[in-house]
């Protein structure tokens, strides 16, 4: 059995941190599928073998499937997944880490509020959130992109959607940080705690929330969800578990990449102003800068029965790793893979991963993208980075910088 060796994937070091690209690299030239035993899982880093994976009718996210209810608990017990009733009742389980039926049920119980045309409605109310920040902002010399304005926008919105009052939003986005950081490797007893304690948190906060529009209904899509229930397409737990993955899938990834992209415009200054100078490149640039730093750079998926991956065998029951950060680079699906290109076209990079899981938000996230970047292009004529290398988030599923100092000039 093909295996990594410690020195050669170690995703939780610095090393890796600041740039896993050449850790990448180094699994997409090993052949076939590559073995990490800290998880137990294959890993597929070329562009080719993920999207395999992600497409294949036979792959699915949820253990439910292939292993007996006894199976499923020792599992969580092997991983630490176990003592926490908030956190498996609401987060281990989700729209997002369901199959089938269950998530057909439920995806399409929001899914008319996420398509392309209704997010269309929300850019007058976007652009005037994202004015009046900059606006509140723009008299510094610089600013922290990242905790000054990446962080205050994603959230607000998908608050506005789903009926959140504006001021919650910032605890909401704490909550939500805390509670995903126990999906990555380091399942310490602390980190634990704190998951399974911001839980418990939201799931009272959404509870009352959910008792105040069950008095005033709204325009929102916690009124829709209210009325989803009601009709019995989802139960009081599904309720919550989905409330809680929007709000939480709507806060930290569009914040990375946000940060991501903004490093990037700045890494690559002729990149930047082609963008200045041709604004019409936006919609190119906004998903280049998804392939270039994907924010969700890992999933996993289990095989329902045995499969061929990369010329080789799997037995049912096997979990595969798809690595969307090293596909998004792979040189035989991009060229040039590493270099930036706001004009790159075609781009089918698979940042929002592919099949029946693909990305609920995509078109929201790229909507704020546009806008905050657009924005940014025509008020400022000078953006620039303070540190020209900031520190990234350590771990295998995060891909964003901590912080990223920016020296703006408006004009």
């Amino acid at each position: 059995m093909p295996s990594v060796s410690p020195l050669e994937f170690q995703p939780l070091s610095s090393a890796f941190a600041q740039d896993p690209y050449p850790f990448y690299a180094a699994l997409r030239a090993t052949p076939g599928l590559t073995y990490f035993e800290d998880f137990d899982i294959w890993l597929a880093s070329r562009f080719e073998d993920v999207s395999q994976i992600v497409l294949h009718k036979k792959m699915v996210r949820s253990m439910d499937h292939i292993a007996s209810q006894e199976e499923i608990e020792a599992e969580r017990f092997k991983g630490n997944w176990h003592d926490m009733p908030h956190h498996q009742r609401f987060v281990q389980f989700s729209l997002l880490d369901s199959d089938g039926a269950v998530h057909d049920r439920l995806r399409k119980q929001v899914f008319k509020l996420f398509t392309p045309v209704m997010v269309g409605k929300l850019r007058d109310h976007i652009q005037a959130y994202v004015d009046r920040l900059i606006d509140s902002l723009a008299d510094r010399p610089e600013i922290d992109f990242v905790a000054d304005l990446a962080a205050h926008i994603p959230g607000h919105i998908i608050g506005h959607v789903l009926g959140v009052p504006d001021e919650d939003c910032p605890k909401l986005r704490v909550w939500s940080e805390n509670i995903v950081q126990f999906f990555d490797i380091d399942r310490s007893e602390e980190r634990k705690e704190l998951a399974e304690r911001n839980t418990t948190e939201f799931y009272h906060y959404l509870q009352s929330l959910k008792e105040q529009r069950l008095k005033a209904p709204k325009d929102d899509l916690l009124s829709l969800m209210i009325e989803a229930e009601k009709a019995g397409h989802m139960n009081e737990d599904e309720f919550i578990s989905t409330a809680m993955l929007i709000l939480m899938a709507g806060h930290g990834s569009t914040i990375d990449v946000l940060g991501s992209g903004m490093h990037a415009l700045l890494k690559f200054p002729e990149e930047l102003q082609r963008l200045k100078e041709d604004p019409a490149l936006m919609k190119t640039a906004v998903p280049e800068m998804f392939r270039y730093e994907a924010p969700l750079p890992f999933f996993h998926r289990y095989c329902t029965e045995d499969v061929e991956i990369a010329g080789q065998s799997f037995k049912r029951g096997t979990k595969f790793g798809v690595l969307y950060g090293s596909a998004n680079r792979d040189p035989d699906q991009f060229p040039n893979a590493d270099r930036f290109d706001v004009g790159r076209t075609p781009n089918y990079h698979i940042a929002f991963g592919r099949g029946a899981h693909f990305c609920l938000g995509n078109h929201l996230a790229r909507l704020d993208m546009d806008i905050i970047f657009s924005t940014l292009l025509r008020r400022f004529s000078s953006l620039e980075l303070v540190d020209s290398n900031p520190s990234y988030k350590s771990g295998l599923s995060v891909r964003g910088p901590k912080s990223l100092q920016v020296a703006w000039k408006a004009g």
